[in-house]
């Protein structure tokens, strides 16, 4: 039974867990999304949003709260600056994890994780496009009596 367990272990060891999922909060906060595994995204989402409400405070305790997992000076003054400015009337719920497909290679699948009321580029589903046609039979007659 799973009573009482919390905690997503992802195959990692708790230090190997908090430094992967550091590195993906910095990378969200710096390019604005994410491609991962559903399961990291679902986490990750946690743990952005934590760092997100520090941010929403401003202050110089909450700023080095947030240093201490994001490690880059720069992505915590965007975050502070640029990323927590746009949710201050939003109470909680501030990324969304999109589902995009199954991993090429190993069938895992994987989500986008965005900050929430960011336009989402929705990429042409393949096979879509407008390829030529095929040729028809009057035009093949037609160039082969030429």
């Amino acid at each position: 039974m799973r009573h009482g367990r919390k905690v997503r272990k992802l195959g990692r060891t708790s230090s190997h867990r908090k430094a992967l999922l550091n590195n993906l909060a910095t990378s969200l906060i710096q390019a604005g999304s994410v491609r991962t595994t559903d399961a990291k995204a679902k986490v990750l989402r946690g743990v952005v949003d934590r760092l997100v409400t520090f941010a929403k405070r401003g202050d110089l305790a909450a700023r080095r709260h947030v240093l201490r997992s994001v490690r880059d000076p720069k992505v915590v003054k965007r975050l502070f600056d640029e990323i927590a400015p746009r949710f201050v009337d939003r109470e909680g719920g501030y990324t969304r994890v999109l589902k995009i497909g199954a991993r090429r290679g190993d069938g895992a699948a994987i989500s986008l994780v965005t900050f929430s009321g960011e336009e989402v580029v929705k990429a042409p589903v393949s096979g879509t496009e407008a390829r030529p046609s095929a040729p028809k039979a009057e035009e093949t007659a037609a160039k082969a009596e030429a």
